[in-house]
């Protein structure tokens, strides 16, 4: 009766029946923080709807260097995973759990029923590509027409709605983010630290600027 309940206040708007559905054949899985939840060329067999936590999406290159893409918080489903499924094709992306995740897993042969059997969930499905179309796309104006101060400082205030105000991220991982250097990252984080927008911990910062 909890899940039934968390389920539908996380996703809500959905036909009674869609939601059995969910509830029968999804599976929910505790995931801990840290973990490859898709990894590239990974053939998906079922879609990720998250439930609890925070996922990260990225790429990386032939060098090992990552390319962060968007964050996929409750409420929202892994797109990649649902086209990936949809089509049968492999991951182009890799996912990884930012904080301890709780995810509802859908086999991959519901996906097409439940496109044409629920009207609910091909809106829901509609809403999913548009909302990370429009997330890739406010990636690609910051590369095209921000400085990277004006990048770190956007990168940073979206983290601290997911987190916190306290953020467990090293330099090195928001450079990766970023695809930016350590060095560039941690002198722009000190000058923020001199105009008082933020306190530099070991391995962690805190974010204070009003």
């Amino acid at each position: 009766m909890q899940e039934q309940l968390s389920i539908r206040q996380i996703f809500p708007g959905l036909e009674d029946e869609l939601y059995e559905e969910m509830e029968q054949h999804g599976e929910v899985r505790q995931i801990p923080a840290g973990t490859n939840l898709l990894r590239k060329g990974q053939t998906i067999r079922a879609t990720m709807l998250i439930l609890e936590g925070v996922v990260k999406l990225y790429q990386d290159d032939e060098e090992g260097n990552e390319f962060f893409m968007y964050d996929i918080e409750p409420g929202e489903a892994c797109a990649v995973s649902m086209v990936c499924t949809y089509r049968q094709e492999n991951s182009q992306v890799m996912a990884k759990a930012l904080t301890d995740v709780t995810v509802l897993s859908i086999p991959i042969q519901y996906m097409d029923e439940w496109l044409g059997k629920y009207k609910s969930w091909h809106y829901f499905v509609i809403r999913t590509w548009r909302a990370r179309y429009e997330e890739l796309l406010r990636t690609i104006n910051d590369i095209a027409f921000r400085n990277m101060d004006e990048r770190l400082l956007s990168y940073i205030e979206g983290q601290v709605k997911i987190m916190g105000r306290h953020i467990r991220l090293t330099h090195q991982e928001v450079a990766a983010d970023l695809n930016s250097s350590r060095e560039v990252i941690s002198r722009l984080m000190k000058k923020m630290e001199k105009n008082g927008w933020v306190i530099i911990h070991r391995n962690s910062f805190e974010w204070i600027k009003p």
